[in-house]
C-alpha cells in the first residue's frame, strides 16, 4: 500500500500575528500533489513542521488531509515524538480520524537505548495501525541499526521503514534482512530515490514533490517501468532542486520554494526563521529549470 512518490507535505501558515493553520491553503496543495500523480500524502512530518503544531492543530492537520484526499491515495500521518505516551495520544489520534498510516521518528534528544526502543515501537504498532519507522540520525542523533530494524519488522503491524541515514550499505542490509517480510523501505532523501529503488525499495517520502510532483512520479514510474534510462535522466534533471531544498533547514527552503510557486505556504514557525535574500535568490533561480 505505501509506495511510489508520497510527498511529506507542508504545513501552511497564515501571515497573520498568531500564525494560523491555513487549512484551506492545505487542501489547496494537496489537491495539486493528487492531481499531478502522487501516490500518497503524508502530513505533520518534520516537513510539516510537526514539532511546533500543538495537539489540536496536530489533529486537525491530520483531519484535513484526510478528508482532502477522500480515499483516493493512502495518507501516512506523523505521530512521532520522544515521549511514548505522547507518540500514543497521537497514533490513537491518527487511526480514530481514518488514517491508512502513521510515521513514526525514532525518539530524538534521550537517546533510548535498545530495549527502549523496541518497547516504544511494539506500544505504537499494538494499536493496530500501520506503521512506518522513520531513522533520520541527523535529527534525532541516533541511528537505528539494520538488526534493529530487522527484529522490528517482525511484528505486523511495523509495515516499513522511511530511511533517511544515507547510508546505502545500510539501507542494502535492511532490505536484504527483511526480504522475506511484507516490509516496504522508503527512501527519506530524494537524492537517493534511484539507488534506493535499485536496490529493491519502494518510492520516497519526498520533500522535493511539493514542487515538482509529476517528475518526481514520472522517474518513479519510469524505473517501475524499467525504463532505467528515463528514470535516471529524471533524476539528474531533480538533482539541482534535491539540492536547493538543503540549503537551509528543512523545511524552510521547501516553504520559500512553495511559495514562490504560487501556491498556499506562509512563513515556518520559530525557532526556525525564514530563507533569507541570498539564499531565496539562489531558490528562484534553480526554480527556473522546471518552469
Amino acid at each position: 500500500m505505501f509506495e511510489g512518490v508520497l510527498p511529506a507535505v507542508i504545513t501552511p501558515f497564515q501571515r497573520n500575528h498568531a500564525m494560523d493553520l491555513d487549512i484551506d491553503g492545505l487542501v489547496s496543495n494537496i489537491e495539486f500533489l493528487i492531481e499531478n500523480g502522487v501516490h500518497g500524502i503524508v502530513p505533520c512530518g518534520s516537513t510539516g513542521e510537526s514539532a511546533t503544531l500543538s495537539f489540536e492543530e496536530h489533529e486537525k492537520v491530520i483531519d484535513a488531509a484526510i478528508n482532502a484526499v477522500n480515499g483516493r491515495v493512502p495518507v501516512i500521518a506523523g505521530t512521532g515524538s520522544n515521549n511514548t505516551a505522547e507518540a500514543v495520544r497521537f497514533t490513537q489520534a491518527a487511526k480514530d480520524l481514518g488514517a491508512d498510516g502513521v510515521l513514526v521518528i525514532s525518539p530524538y534528544y534521550n537517546k533510548p537505548n535498545r530495549s527502549g526502543l523496541i518497547k516504544h515501537y511494539t506500544i505504537l504498532a499494538d494499536i493496530d495501525i500501520p506503521v512506518i519507522v522513520y531513522n533520520v540520525p541527523g535529527r534525532t542523533g541516533q541511528n537505528l541499526s539494520p538488526d534493529l530494524v530487522i527484529e522490528l519488522a517482525h511484528h505486523p503491524s511495523i509495515v516499513g521503514i522511511k530511511e533517511a541515514s544515507g547510508d546505502v550499505t545500510q539501507i542494502s542490509r535492511i532490505i536484504e534482512g527483511t526480504l522475506d517480510q511484507d516490509f516496504t523501505v522508503i527512501s527519506g532523501d530524494d537524492n537517493l530515490t534511484f539507488p534506493i529503488l535499485a536496490l529493491g525499495g519502494s518510492g520516497v517520502i519526498s520533500v522535493a514533490a511539493n514542487i515538482e510532483p509529476a517528475r518526481m512520479v514520472a522517474m518513479f514510474e519510469a524505473f517501475c517501468e524499467g525504463d532505467f534510462e528515463t528514470a535516471l535522466d529524471l533524476h539528474y534533471e531533480l538533482s539541482p532542486l534535491f539540492r536547493s531544498m538543503f540549503i537551509d533547514t528543512n523545511p524552510i527552503p521547501v516553504k520559500k520554494a512553495v511559495e514562490l510557486r504560487g501556491m498556499a505556504a506562509g512563513p515556518v514557525r520559530l525557532p526556525l526563521d525564514e530563507l533569507d535574500a541570498t539564499k531565496t535568490a539562489q531558490l528562484r533561480e534553480v526554480l527556473t529549470c522546471y518552469d
